[in-house]
């Protein structure tokens, strides 16, 4: 699992959320578009959670780049912005799951655990 999010205080939210849960491990949080991409290109994590407006690209730049160059990683978008147009963005650019920060925790493990069967399944 890698986390992409330019507020500290969300990605370490979210580390520690994921990190109680047995089945699921953190390998990386990156803070800028660019170093999601690198780092999801070096470690290949089964799922990335996105941020969609974030600095360095912004979120479907993201999300395009690491379905180009890692397409086995599943993609979860987790936005403040739950308006049409970023949700079909984000849509077209590859990610499967779109969840709304504020969202209840068992929510983002749902999410979470639906993308990893999915690509156990071999299914988007």
């Amino acid at each position: 699992m890698l986390v992409a999010d330019d507020n500290p205080v969300i990605g370490d939210a979210l580390r520690a959320l994921l990190e109680t849960e047995p089945d699921i491990e953190v390998v990386a949080v990156a803070g800028n578009a660019g170093e999601a991409v690198e780092l999801t290109e070096l470690l290949s994590p089964e799922v990335a959670i996105l941020d969609v407006r974030i600095p360095g690209g912004g979120g479907a730049w993201m999300a395009k780049e690491i379905r180009r160059r890692v397409p086995r990683t599943r993609l979860l978008a987790f936005s403040a912005h739950s308006d049409s147009r970023s949700i079909a963005q984000m849509a077209s650019a590859g990610v499967t799951e779109y969840l709304v920060k504020g969202s209840p925790n068992t929510e983002i493990v749902a999410a979470i655990r639906r993308l990893c069967a999915n690509s156990a399944n071999g299914t988007e």
